[in-house]
């Protein structure tokens, strides 16, 4: 506890934490492993839409499969 007490000092003082910033990353982590072996970034950028909630589906019918 002694080595946390100036941060535990400053959550109480300001309410503020790093928990967006740690989340948004966590989330370009997880796209980025998911993505791995895509060769074309169009394949890339719809698979991380998807992933990430809010796709826009239109690209979606421009994929053929193989």
């Amino acid at each position: 506890m002694g080595r946390w007490t100036q941060h535990i000092v400053a959550w109480h003082r300001a309410r503020v934490s790093n928990g967006p910033t740690e989340a948004l990353s966590n989330l370009i982590k997880r796209v980025k492993r998911i993505a791995f072996g895509f060769r074309s970034f169009a394949s890339y950028r719809i698979r991380s839409l998807l992933h990430a909630g809010k796709p826009n589906r239109a690209p979606l019918a421009t994929i053929t499969p193989r």
